[in-house]
């Protein structure tokens, strides 16, 4: 199990360390009291007190607040508990909890450099550090030497740690990704030796237009369901598949349908390169309920997402409408409040959906002219919705196509919230750039879209492509790679 800090991981047999919590990480994960594994846990006085004044209100910060504060009393309420030899931290049935949680019960003695206030409370949690680090610096009676480390969410309070020689770190626990990992891409490269390493001959089949491999051999045991592979290697013919099947020691590949070719065209868009295909493969199977998508700017997704859902709404009759929802992030400075209704205070965020479908729809509407085309946008407007994400809590979506644009703006929590809402028949897209985070605080480890990504992978009726390759226009795939 990772440690919820930085960098280390949890060592059975390893020493046990001391973790001081600032104020921010009960706020931020009321149940971080148990994610430190065998690690102990101390709260000074201060931050009790500063727990006490964020409890009022309606906001996450208040709810997680009084969470804490409930979690707090009902440990130091159990039976037997003692507080002043630490309360046990796996009598509330977290099993990954195995140390225990002490409270600041006397006054320890500290001196910090003149130039910090004495007063506030950030320097008072210093203080408190400091104090134990020499407390803790050797055995004592009935007490064992520790690491002592302060873990903060806050990064001045971090720098002004290690400016005292003070160990700090932050809290990693909401992190899917750690520094250096890769998110799931969704699509592997087989290597050129792929078809001669078959431990066993290849079964192969055909049902209706696809072709299906039945294979194994080392590669097999990094697959994953719906994952995208494919084959391409100078003078032999390339191959495109989707992974619909992994038992034991064997994989069933299926091909895939080409949206490149006019023929297979989605209200008029052809897919331009591999993963695009690979992006229209999922958005058009009835079978996937969840799809993500992420990549750069113009790559794409919001284009793709679009018209397969007026495909599939108005020319199949699969789902009954689209909605559409974003976080409503500024990138600058915010505007200030929208009048008139949800949709129409919705509309300034949406100028992507506008400029999508002015693409989709000026190409149709045939021989009838400008009267045709009109028809045309009525009819596809119908059936768009737009809904604002404050007042997603208790829906339920039946048959609907749910479109998540701008969806690295999302908190994990948000993610769920919106995930949730899916009842039968119901497909959800979420797109976004990770690059592009504009939400403060999270990153692109912590993003809600990472989240969803890393935790679906694998799922039957789930899946995920990176989008690679930018098809808006020349200036726009320059900008991406030198700005």
């Amino acid at each position: 199990m990772t440690s919820p800090v930085k960098g280390k991981r949890s060592k059975p047999n390893g020493p046990a360390k001391l973790f001081v919590l600032d104020t921010n990480v009960l706020l931020h994960d009321p149940m971080c009291l148990f994610r430190f594994e065998e690690h102990d846990i101390f709260l000074p006085m201060i931050v009790l007190e500063e727990l006490d004044g964020h409890k009022k209100g309606t906001t996450e910060v208040a709810r997680n607040g009084r969470q804490t504060s409930r979690t707090l009393d009902a440990l130091a309420g159990a039976q037997g508990a003692d507080i002043g030899k630490g309360l046990k931290l796996d009598t509330t049935g977290h099993r990954e909890a195995g140390g225990k949680l002490f409270f600041q019960t006397d006054p320890l003695d500290y001196s910090l450099p003149t130039s910090l206030p004495q007063g506030k409370a950030d320097n008072q949690i210093l203080g408190v550090v400091h104090a134990l680090r020499d407390l803790y610096a050797k055995d004592g009676p009935g007490r064992a030497r520790q690491e002592v480390v302060l873990v903060s969410k806050d990064i001045n309070m971090r720098v002004k740690a290690r400016a005292l020689g003070l160990a700090a770190d932050d809290y990693q626990n909401d992190k899917t990704l750690e520094d250096g990992d890769l998110l799931y891409s969704g699509a592997l490269a087989l290597p050129a030796d792929f078809w001669t390493r078959q431990s066993k001959p290849i079964e192969s089949w055909q049902s209706g237009s696809s072709t299906f491999y039945r294979v194994s051999g080392p590669l097999v045991p990094n697959l994953y369901i719906n994952q995208f592979v494919y084959f391409e290697a100078p003078g032999e013919p390339s191959m495109y598949a989707r992974v619909t099947e992994i038992r034991d020691k064997t994989a069933v590949l299926k091909t895939l349908k080409d949206y490149g070719s006019v023929k297979n065209a989605v209200w008029g868009v052809n897919t331009r390169n591999r993963e695009q295909n690979f992006a229209m493969n999922l958005l058009m199977d009835p079978e996937v309920d969840f799809v993500t998508l992420t990549g750069t700017a113009g790559t794409g997704k919001t284009l793709m997402a679009l018209a397969s859902g007026l495909t599939q709404v108005l020319d199949d009759r699969r789902y009954t409408e689209i909605i559409m929802t974003r976080a409503t992030v500024s990138v600058g400075e915010d505007i200030g409040f929208l009048p008139g209704t949800e949709e129409e205070k919705m509309g300034p965020w949406m100028g992507a959906l506008d400029d999508n479908l002015e693409f989709l729809a000026k190409g149709d509407g045939g021989g009838a002219g400008e009267w045709g085309r009109a028809a045309t946008n009525e009819l596809i407007r119908s059936r768009i919705k737009i809904k604002s994400m404050n007042f997603m809590r208790g829906r339920t979506f039946l048959n609907k196509y749910v479109i998540i644009d701008e969806a690295q703006n999302l908190t994990p929590k948000q993610m769920k919230t919106l995930v949730t809402r899916a009842g039968p028949g119901t497909k959800i897209i979420c797109m976004g750039n990770l690059a592009q985070i504009d939400t403060p605080y999270l990153t692109e480890g912590s993003s809600g879209l990472t989240f969803a990504v890393d935790k679906f992978k694998g799922w039957p009726h789930s899946g995920h492509i990176t989008l690679a390759r930018g098809e808006r226009s020349r200036l726009a795939d320059f900008a991406s790679d030198v700005l």
